[in-house]
Parts: C-alpha cells; sequence; structure tokens
C-alpha cells in the first residue's frame, strides 16, 4: 500500500507559474534573476499557507539552475535541479528559526557561509519563521547579513514581521505575500479535483476556500478531509455538515422574516439553528455578514467585495432589492451590538432574540398602514434630544383654537389650518419648528414618508402646527426648568446640573432670561435645543425664547502668606493666638 501524501505536498508549485494568487511578486523574482540584480537577503512576509517558503524554494532552485529557460524558470533537469528535488543539495540549506534561535545556532551558520558552493553560483540560506530568533541572534546575524560573501544569499520568511527588528529589515528586500483571493482557491481546487479524479460541486468548493481564509495550505487540508468523509463526490452539504458551517438558507430565511415583521418565525429559526448545535455568536456574526453583503449587492460598484459563488450572487441580488438601504444599516447596528455585548452577556440566548425582536421592530414601526395615518408626524431635520413631546390631532374644543379678528371675521389667523383639527402635546416626539416669513408665522412642511418601499411610492403628510401662546409664571417656569433638569440627568449629567445653578426669570417678547457664568453650557446648542423644545411642551407655549446673560465672577484671592493661614486659623481657634504669645513666636511672611 503506497504512502499517502496530502494534496499540500502532492500539488506544492515546483515554478514561479505555479504559484497562486502571487504574481506580482514572482514577476518581479523573474525579473531580478533574468537582470541579474539579486540582492543579498530577501524577507518574505505574509499570513500562513499564501506560498513564502514556497516560494523561497523555487527561487533557491532557480538562481543555481546551470540552464535556466527563457521564462527564468529553472530546467529540472541539471545536476542542481536534481539534486535539490532528491533533498540532497549541498548549496541549498533551510534552517527553521523557532528551533535554532539561539546565538550558538546562528555562529554555526555564518562559520558554513564561509564555505563556497561546490555546484552552481550560489549558496542560499532559507531561514524559516526568522521571527523567533532571539535578539541575540539577531545582533550575532546583522554583520553576515549585511555585507555576506558574493556567493551567499538569504532568503528569509515569517508571518510576523513586526517582531523582527529593525535593523534586520533594513538590510532586506522585503517582499508582502497577500491572501490567496477566494477565486485563485477556487479555481485550484478544481485543478486538484480533476487530478484526482474527485467529483465535486461549485458551491461547495467555495465554502472551503471560505473556510481556509486565504490560506490555500488551509484549503487542500480540508479538500483531502472532505474526500476522506464523502469519497469521490463532494456535496454542498457534505462540506456544511461536515465542516459545521451555517448554512445560507437560514439567514435568507431570517432575512425574510424580520423584512415581514414576524417575530415568530424569527425566533422558531433561531431556536433550529441552536437545537442543530450552532453557537449563537456564531449565527449572529453570519447574520451581520449576510447583511453587509445584502448592501454591497444594492449597488454594481461594490458588489465584487463580497466573497461567494456566481449562483448566490445572484440570489443576494434578488433579495437585496426588498430590502431597503436604510433598513439594512439598521439592523447591521443592532447586530453589531449584539456581537460586542456577546462575550459579557449571562444570558446570551436572551441577547440574541433581543436583538432579533428589534430587527422585527424595525419594520413593524414602518407598516404602511401607521404611515398614511394623520396622526403619524415626522421628525424634522434638526438634532433634538428624544425627550421631546408628540403632537397628535384631538377632538376640537373651544379653547383649544386661537383665533383673531380679521376684518370683523372669526376666521383663524393661518386660514391653511383645518379648524376641525387640534393638537394635544404626547411624549417622546419633537415638535415642528415655525417659519417667520413678512411677520407671519408659518409651519415648516413635514418630511415625505414613504408609504410602501416595494411599489416605490410615496405620500406627503403634511400637519400644520397651530400657535400656542398660553400664558405662565416664574414659578410655573422653574418647575418646568428643574423637571427637565431633573429627566435629563441620565442623557447629559454635566448639562443637567448646570442648569439647577440658573434661576430663570420671564423675560419681554417670550424669553425666558436666565444668568450665566461661563459659554460652556450655552455653546452645547443641542441640549439648548431640547431645553426649548420640553419648556414649550410644558408650558404650552411655542413662541418661548431663551435668552442669556453672561455674569462674571468677583475676583477671589486663593493664595495666603503664612501669616494670612495663622491669622485665619486664629480666628476659629482662639487657643492658637494664646499658645503663640506664650512662647514668643512669629509667623514667617
Amino acid at each position: 500500500m503506497d504512502n499517502f501524501i496530502v494534496s499540500a505536498r502532492k500539488y506544492r508549485p515546483a515554478t514561479f507559474d505555479m504559484v497562486v494568487g502571487q504574481t506580482a511578486i514572482t514577476s518581479t523574482l523573474k525579473n531580478a534573476i533574468r537582470n541579474n540584480i539579486l540582492a543579498q537577503a530577501f524577507l518574505f512576509t505574509g499570513p500562513r499557507g499564501v506560498g513564502k517558503t514556497t516560494c523561497a524554494r523555487i527561487m533557491a532552485k532557480t538562481i543555481n539552475c546551470l540552464n535556466p529557460t527563457p521564462e527564468m524558470e529553472a530546467c529540472d533537469e541539471c545536476e542542481s535541479c536534481v539534486s535539490f528535488r532528491n533533498s540532497a543539495s549541498f548549496n541549498i540549506h533551510e534552517l527553521d528559526a523557532a528551533s535554532n534561535n539561539s546565538v550558538d545556532d546562528i555562529r554555526n551558520l555564518v562559520d558554513q557561509v564561509r564555505i563556497p558552493p561546490q555546484v552552481g553560483k550560489y549558496k542560499i540560506y532559507i531561514i524559516d519563521e526568522v521571527h523567533m530568533l532571539s535578539p541575540a541572534a539577531f545582533n550575532a546575524f546583522l554583520k553576515t547579513l549585511e555585507e555576506p560573501p558574493a556567493y551567499a544569499k538569504f532568503i528569509l520568511a515569517t508571518t510576523e514581521k513586526h517582531k523582527i527588528i529593525p535593523t534586520i529589515l533594513s538590510r532586506c528586500q522585503i517582499f508582502d505575500f497577500k491572501r490567496i483571493t477566494l477565486d485563485d482557491i477556487v479555481k485550484h481546487l478544481q485543478y486538484v479535483a480533476s487530478k484526482e479524479g474527485v467529483i465535486a460541486e461549485s458551491d461547495a468548493l467555495n465554502i472551503i476556500a471560505q473556510k481556509a481564509d486565504g490560506a490555500l495550505r488551509d484549503a487542500l487540508s480540508i479538500f483531502d478531509q472532505m474526500v476522506s468523509f464523502s469519497g469521490n463526490s463532494i456535496s454542498y452539504k457534505d462540506v456544511i455538515d461536515n465542516l459545521n458551517v451555517l448554512d445560507y438558507e437560514y439567514y435568507f430565511k431570517v432575512t425574510e422574516a424580520i423584512q415581514n415583521g414576524n417575530s415568530s418565525a424569527t425566533l422558531l429559526l433561531l431556536n433550529e439553528i441552536i437545537d442543530n448545535g450552532f453557537d449563537g455568536q456564531h449565527f449572529i456574526t453570519g447574520l451581520g455578514k449576510h447583511f453587509r453583503d445584502l448592501l454591497v449587492s444594492k449597488d454594481v460598484a461594490t458588489i465584487q467585495l463580497m466573497e461567494v459563488s456566481q449562483s448566490l450572487r445572484e440570489r443576494y441580488a434578488v433579495q437585496a432589492m426588498q430590502c431597503t438601504s436604510d433598513f439594512l444599516l439598521k439592523v447591521l447596528v443592532i447586530g453589531n451590538q449584539c456581537d460586542i455585548n456577546y462575550a459579557r452577556s449571562s444570558n446570551k440566548r436572551l441577547l440574541i432574540e433581543i436583538s432579533l425582536l428589534q430587527m422585527c421592530g424595525i419594520m413593524q414601526q414602518n407598516n404602511p398602514a401607521d404611515l398614511v395615518s394623520p396622526s403619524v408626524i415626522a421628525k424634522p431635520s434638526g438634532a433634538i434630544s428624544h425627550h421631546m413631546p408628540q403632537i397628535t390631532p384631538q377632538p376640537k374644543t373651544s379653547s383649544q383654537i386661537p383665533s383673531k379678528p380679521n376684518s370683523g371675521s372669526n376666521q383663524p389667523i393661518n386660514p391653511s389650518v383645518n379648524p376641525e383639527k387640534s393638537y394635544q402635546v404626547t411624549p417622546d416626539q419633537p415638535t415642528l419648528p415655525l417659519v417667520r416669513e413678512s411677520g407671519k408665522a408659518k409651519p415648516k412642511s413635514l418630511h415625505t414618508l414613504s408609504i410602501s418601499e416595494t411599489e416605490q411610492s410615496e405620500v406627503k403628510v403634511e400637519e400644520n402646527e397651530l400657535v400656542l401662546d398660553t400664558p405662565f409664571s416664574n414659578d410655573l417656569l422653574r418647575e418646568s426648568w428643574k423637571a427637565f433638569a431633573d429627566s435629563y440627568k441620565q442623557t447629559s449629567p454635566s448639562f443637567a446640573m448646570a442648569l439647577l445653578r440658573y434661576e430663570p426669570e420671564i423675560g419681554p417678547d417670550h424669553s425666558i432670561v436666565f444668568e450665566v457664568d461661563n459659554n460652556i453650557v450655552i455653546g452645547d446648542k443641542l441640549n439648548m435645543n431640547a431645553l426649548t423644545e420640553f419648556l414649550k411642551t410644558t408650558l404650552k407655549n411655542n413662541q418661548i425664547k431663551l435668552s442669556h446673560k453672561l455674569v462674571e465672577k468677583p475676583a477671589k484671592n486663593e493664595a495666603f502668606t503664612d501669616r494670612e493661614k495663622f491669622e485665619k486659623m486664629a480666628t476659629h481657634r482662639p487657643m492658637l493666638q494664646l499658645f503663640k504669645d506664650e512662647l514668643g513666636l512669629e509667623a514667617e511672611i
């Protein structure tokens, strides 16, 4: 029975052209060999399994080849190539710095460098995991690395470049290897599958490539594992079962349930996922990636950012058309917050369920039946605190509609106001600002609200704000002022505490005047707007304006001499003065 060779070794590239996903680096190295401008030291750095050591071996083999091809590839037939292939080359040395990281190991290497090559032009030293060398070993290596013999070449490889001291980095040509793209890994897996006589579905290979996270060696290891599991036919279902990968179908179903605002179906799907043995955080991170892919699918320019198969891209595009960008951004924020809080939550499942219910609530809040109701009023574009009140239509009473005689008639000031409607203040929704033009108060029209996003139709709901001018006293004003400060301590404690120091008074022309000792509070426009809107609501007067007076603090003499300190203490403790007089002491000036 022949010994089994893993695919990562069996299909390891033997030439530059066979290297997967590193075209820029292989082209640079081939040009350097062709033009004979090789540096004395190279540093190959990058993630695991992307071809660093492989490229180092190919380069060492090629520069010592006696008959290189016109494309600057090794002939694989000369004495140097044959000895390298049989691991019997005396000119190419590989050193594992993880186990040979002492000063003595580097001194032995330096002693070997003095011996010229027996066959070929160069003596090449490949040092893998070079970041594992000790600081003393690095220092012992510096001089040889900077000025080696003309026939000596060093190729260093590492996954952690930041651990290498700068003096070593400055003596090397650095090549940064990138993560291998999903498409390149899938193509290479298809090549290996065809060579091995394995029939593999495209979606199955795509999942393997995603699981490898840009490392080709990991992808080939997973491929071997799947061949052992399912034989010569690898299906998508076999891959997700064996690798414990959550099926895309669940994410599409959960998204559809959230879109419909169906909280029951969403929670049942979560229960099914957890019963199948999947971790909650694995689900929430996967759902976040799903929403992210939906968002990038909405634009042709960003669809290339998705790392999925072509068939899945088409399915993503279909579902993305059913979701608005605003909805996707909101659910992404909720999902990200759940992922952040997951580790420190004591009830992790409840955290996920609450997050999913919040996502469902987004669509329930945007129900078309609610949007066409005259009680729904859009928020103004300005930034206003969430403590602001809501205005909803109420049955008319004679005392709620202010009117003014106009040429002997009893018509309201603003003819656009429907006399059959009046308004009552309720929490959680801000009032609308007024725009004054030619001395008359005119209300701003409200934002356009979407009725149905699937039909792409809009309706404008416009409501007008009545001019409220209810008189109030200083006592009532200060009660409202204190009530706002008490309720605002959770939102902005410093702002609330500052308000409690001030005594507001009624000024002329609906103004509220208060004295301040600095400009910090006045400069906080967002919170000052919240205060203004709160007072307008509680005092039932939307003509209120805040006005402040800056009062400078009297200068205080805070620095005391020793004599002044003693005199201050002696006024409170007369025994100190008596003690001083009896001993004949004098305080220093």
